[in-house]
């Protein structure tokens, strides 16, 4: 057999592999639906957290016509999320308890009196919260002394001689969200690359179907390279969807190539991919491939950045989920889509999974059985 016919041949079984996965309802679920799923949970999280905002109770205990303004004004800011439900400051306290209140606001009797030195209303805000959330009360504390501090500039006509200026340096305006959307895409790929032969391959061997194969000339690297590139095509087309969805209703914004993202996400796919060639081609039965599979993904799911960042993790697991195979995926792919990085910026990464894609397809080769 020539080797023009070896690649028609993968190209045949390539278009089949292509064909039954767009029938297999449950690999649609899976390849498609379910990171969509995922998508929408952490999207509508990314987009509810938009504002900073904290849930508090407020109690006037004066009569002062500038505490009334005062409460006013606190009212009706975005920034405090004003509790109806506590009937009196010792039901306010029980709800903090319960971390229904992040905290409780009190004027005290005496707030807003008229100060006849200096002829301008006086008092103190007494601002109560619990020490098992002490870093919310800490915080509240402070937007409340920056209010605080505006409305003394404006009562006293004077401006501090020391100041703080804010000066946002994210020239993308980019949000949580987009900066979340490569930990997504991560998780598709490991779907798309581990779940799919995983679930394939011993189906196949326990349909007898692999070992049909094998007394024909097909060779394993032409398996391997058909499922390969059937497996980046559906792969493509669910990530696709994930863009679609994430710009139709999320407002995603790509800073990036979008030519590079793809080329990067088919490395990606064809790295992730070779795992699941490993375990599937190696495994007798589902009963051998479930947890071997669960072994390898759930390391990578949950120390690669997929749904939280690395930066909160200890310094020695940073280092340790540096060299997980999925971790360079999502940091390019983060690098990519938000930085406007190039193929060229990303040495690094591509070494990573050009090293992790050289030993994890030369121990599927090994470990790949037909029955």
């Amino acid at each position: 057999m020539t080797f023009k016919q070896q690649l028609r041949t993968v190209l045949i079984f390539t278009k089949l592999s292509t064909k039954r996965f767009f029938r297999d309802k449950l690999a649609l679920f899976f390849g498609v639906l379910f990171p969509l799923i995922f998508l929408f949970v952490f999207g509508s999280m990314s987009k509810g957290n938009t504002d900073t905002n904290f849930r508090v109770a407020i109690f006037n205990q004066s009569k002062e016509t500038y505490a009334a303004e005062f409460n006013k004004e606190l009212t009706s800011s975005k920034t405090f999320k004003v509790s109806k439900d506590a009937k009196n400051l010792a039901d306010a306290k029980d709800k903090m308890a319960k971390s229904q209140l992040d905290g409780i606001i009190v004027l005290p009797e005496q707030f807003g009196a008229v100060n006849p030195d200096i002829k301008h209303p006086q008092g103190v805000v007494q601002v109560l919260y619990s020490q098992s959330n002490a870093n919310t009360g800490q915080t509240l504390i402070a937007v409340l002394n920056g209010m605080v501090s505006q409305m003394n500039a404006h009562l006293l006509g004077a401006q501090p001689p020391l100041a703080v200026q804010p000066a946002p340096v994210n020239d993308h305006h980019l949000t949580a969200f987009d900066y979340t959307f490569a930990g997504l895409l991560g998780f598709s790929i490991i779907g798309i690359g581990i779940f799919g032969p995983i679930n394939v391959f011993p189906e196949l061997k326990k349909q007898g179907i692999l070992r049909r194969l094998h007394t024909t000339p097909l060779k394993v690297w032409q398996y391997f390279t058909a499922t390969m590139l059937s497996q980046a095509l559906t792969g493509l087309v669910g990530i696709a969807a994930q863009f679609a969805v994430a710009i139709g209703v999320f407002k995603l914004q790509v800073v990036g190539n979008w030519f590079e993202i793809i080329i990067f996400t088919v490395l990606g796919i064809f790295m992730i991919l070779g795992i699941g060639l490993a375990v599937g081609g190696w495994a007798k039965n589902e009963r051998q491939a479930a947890p071997l599979a669960n072994a390898v993904v759930f390391p990578m799911m949950f120390l690669s950045g997929t749904f939280f960042p690395r930066f909160l993790m200890p310094g020695w697991l940073q280092s340790l989920s540096d060299w997980l195979p999925l971790t360079p995926v999502i940091d390019g792919l983060r690098l990519l889509t938000t930085e406007g990085a190039h193929l060229v910026n990303l040495g690094h990464q591509l070494a990573l999974i050009g090293g992790w894609t050289l030993l994890i397809y030369v121990i599927a080769f090994r470990v790949f059985r037909w029955e």
